[in-house]
């Protein structure tokens, strides 16, 4: 099985865990600035895997695949992140004044089957899940996990473009503008599933610096029935947002337990609160 793939089964684990836990390693994508006001305007964007909330302290993000949605709302391939030991590493330009959605969108396949009496495991994509299942394979089963880890960028000015859902998988409509929150102030999201809202759907926010304050932090909330929560940020701090559907996957597929296919979505976004 290919290194790669490996990574992402281990991100896939990750991600349908992560959501409302206090303490585990979480996946996060860092801008050196929300804001970005210097007249050549570039970003660095840093990605990891880690205990300790934007701490540097287990493993890189894998970001192939990257993508920008610029202010005009048209999306591109970011540039080739750099890999280091512990985190991922791309500089991005912004080019027009406006916000950016920097996202990282994949499809990873946890399954099984059973092939000549043995049962045989697999995490990787879903290509690949299609291309090593064999004829005439039993008891073939598999959860398919949609990830979406995102943050936003505002080069001079806020706008909106870049903040419209793409109605696939689970997604977080931000009805406040995610670069002008400010702690204390009322901040109101929308979460969808492919592009219809999502009620009584569970999620939390951390704010960053776990590792001086002893204790997560977390924020724990809820949609309401439009799928709409409003809630204020309680200081200037870096926030991790994470939500999972379904909240309570209970136990995966595998040769004697579950249906032949399910999915499972999962959603981080990194936001900032500015002072009052």
């Amino acid at each position: 099985m290919h290194t790669s793939f490996i990574k992402h089964g281990v991100l896939a684990l990750i991600l349908a865990a992560t959501a409302g836990a206090a303490s585990a390693h979480r996946p996060w994508m860092l801008p050196t600035s929300t804001i970005v006001e210097n007249k050549d305007a570039w970003v660095t964007i840093d990605g990891a895997i880690s205990e300790g909330l934007f701490d540097i302290d287990h493993m890189p993000l894998r970001m192939d695949g990257l993508t920008v949605t610029g202010p005009d709302g048209n999306t591109s391939a970011a540039p080739a992140a750099v890999m280091g030991k512990m985190r991922s590493s791309v500089d991005l330009p912004l080019p027009k004044d406006g916000t950016y959605r920097i996202a990282l969108v994949s499809n990873n396949v946890m399954g099984s089957y059973k092939a000549g009496g043995e049962v045989k495991r697999f995490r990787g994509s879903e290509a690949d899940f299609a291309k090593q299942v064999p004829s005439g394979a039993e008891e073939v089963r598999k959860t398919i996990t949609q990830q979406r880890i995102e943050t936003f960028v505002t080069a001079h000015k806020i706008s909106d473009g870049a903040l419209k859902p793409t109605n696939t998988g689970l997604e977080m409509v931000p009805l406040t503008h995610p670069n002008d929150l400010r702690a204390n102030e009322t901040m109101r999201v929308r979460f969808l599933l492919d592009g219809k809202p999502l009620p009584n759907l569970p999620f939390s926010l951390v704010p960053g610096g776990v590792r001086y304050r002893g204790v997560a932090g977390e924020i724990r909330l809820t949609t309401d029935a439009r799928g709409e929560a409003s809630f204020k940020l309680p200081a200037a701090n870096m926030y991790w947002m994470n939500a999972a559907y379904p909240p309570n996957p209970g136990k995966g597929p595998g040769p004697d337990n579950g249906p032949a296919e399910s999915r499972r979505y999962a959603y981080t976004a990194t936001l900032e609160a500015l002072p009052e």
